[in-house]
């Protein structure tokens, strides 16, 4: 079979199910495993990939996410005939069925099926560990000026909140809200968490808000957004890190 991935976690899937050798066509921001890539075509990034060089590459199948790629993107390839399967997981649960129905279509079903009962096991842990334990309230900041958070509907915060948070930020009706500064003093969050993607939230960042704000340096905390906003096989230990954050700040 012959694969294109179109999101980075998806590629990353793909190796970890047995059919990295199948793929030759990727994103510019596929980045793991990096060696292995080395070898594979980029076509492109998630949001302007080169539709006419994926068509001439003669796929048998595009791994699309739904909110990385673009809704044209994947008209234009069905357009040519191409099959697709696109997918866009909230929580560790989506995330699970996400990995069988991928390792259904690329003939991998044993290895889906590890993984995913990994996924399902992990989360069962980690929200048996939470049950009675203090709350903790996180913000969650993904880009810098303007400023802007996550709300419920985002799989960052289904990670977070299945460990035990509580998003101060979880009912703004956007999935990415722009907010103020004033917002985050405001809410006084017990644990203020600084993607390292897609914005790459270093330590200056967390001495500029910590002024900014007065909120104590000690609540803030560069996070890997990684761990944070991959769905596939980094998730178990993106189930893990989620409530190491948790039990830190509950600390």
């Amino acid at each position: 079979m012959r694969i294109v991935s179109l999101c980075p976690s998806l590629t990353e899937l793909v190796f970890d199910l047995g059919r990295g050798q199948e793929l030759v066509g990727i994103t510019r921001y596929c980045v793991h495993p990096a060696e292995a890539l080395a070898r594979v075509e980029q076509v492109g990034g998630t949001k302007d990939p080169d539709v006419r060089r994926i068509a001439e590459l003669r796929p048998d199948l595009v791994l699309l996410n739904e909110e990385e790629n673009r809704r044209e993107d994947a008209e234009a390839l069905a357009r040519a005939g191409i099959a697709t399967h696109a997918s866009l997981p909230h929580d560790a649960a989506e995330t699970a069925a996400m990995v069988r129905s991928i390792g259904a279509v690329l003939d991998a079903r044993a290895r889906a099926g590890e993984i995913a009962a990994e996924i399902e096991r992990r989360a069962a842990a980690v929200r048996a560990e939470a049950q009675g334990a203090r709350r903790v309230r996180f913000a969650y900041l993904i880009w810098r000026k303007p400023w802007m958070s996550v709300n419920r509907d985002t799989f960052a915060h289904a990670l977070l909140a299945q460990a035990g948070g509580e998003n101060v930020f979880a009912e703004r009706a956007e999935r990415y809200p722009e907010i103020e500064l004033a917002d985050l003093e405001r809410a006084a969050p017990d644990l203020v968490l600084l993607s390292t993607e897609p914005f790459h939230f270093k330590e200056k960042h967390v001495d500029e808000l910590a002024l900014a704000t007065g909120l104590p340096r000690g609540r803030f905390r560069v996070a890997d957004g990684e761990y944070l906003s991959w769905h596939g096989s980094r998730t178990p230990a993106g189930i893990d890190y989620a409530e190491s954050l948790i039990a830190a700040a509950r600390a």
